[in-house]
């Protein structure tokens, strides 16, 4: 992983969520990737915690999305691994966040692990 890809990844990520474009969101993700977030327990109702493929995945950021009009993400850094990137990123409502990214071997994301900073107020 070099840093170029990296640093052009993480701001073309935060763009597109920026834009709320889920079709430029999908496709930094090959069609059969994993993603796992405490967040997909709650919108999705999937008690894994984890979605696979574009569609699904999909479906539950077009749910999140709604539910968030207002989203907007302000990356803080960018942590560069052998073949994953992690981005540390203020996201909605204030809350911190960091997502680790694997990629294939054509550079798309293959396995995304998001983690998030409690809500205030949440125990």
């Amino acid at each position: 992983m070099d840093n170029t890809f990296a640093e052009h990844f993480a701001n073309d990520w935060i763009d597109s969520w920026n834009s709320h474009d889920l079709q430029r969101i999908l496709s930094h993700y090959a069609d059969d990737f994993e993603m796992t977030s405490p967040v997909i327990i709650q919108v999705a109702n999937e008690p894994s915690g984890s979605l696979r493929g574009k569609t699904a995945v999909g479906d539950y950021w077009t749910k999140a999305l709604q539910l968030i009009p207002d989203l907007h993400f302000e990356l803080i850094t960018t942590l560069v691994g052998v073949n994953s990137i992690t981005l540390y990123y203020q996201g909605a409502r204030g809350r911190l966040a960091a997502e680790v990214f694997h990629f294939n071997q054509d550079k798309k994301v293959a396995k995304a692990f998001a983690h998030y900073s409690p809500l205030k107020g949440s125990s």
